[in-house]
């Protein structure tokens, strides 16, 4: 019996490769910007009933709910956007490219 692959990958052209890095590496940028979003929003208007029900208790942490783990989200997920800074202002801002979980310019 042949064992059989429900995904079979097609090849791509270097065009549709580039394509799809450039489109990776722009959507990396998405995740700060919201988590910051939702940070504010969530502290402005609060975490309604739930959070009321888990912060009864008498010992929690300042670092737990919500707006803290957003804010730690969007910290962790500002790498992008330093790495996009760092080349813009290094003048080296071509194409980007997004490889091995970091952007990269084309152009290097």
């Amino acid at each position: 019996m042949i064992a059989s692959t429900p995904y079979l990958p097609r090849v791509m052209s270097r065009g549709e490769r580039l394509a799809t890095l450039r489109a990776a590496g722009w959507l990396s940028l998405g995740a700060a910007p919201t988590f910051a979003i939702m940070a504010v929003l969530t502290s402005i208007l609060g975490g309604g009933a739930h959070e009321m029900s888990c912060s009864a208790g008498s010992h929690s942490s300042a670092l737990s709910g919500m707006v803290p783990m957003y804010i730690l989200m969007s910290a962790f997920h500002f790498t992008p956007w330093l790495q996009l800074i760092s080349r813009w202002r290094s003048g080296a801002l071509g194409k980007l490219t997004h490889e091995g979980g970091t952007l990269r310019s084309l152009a290097q």
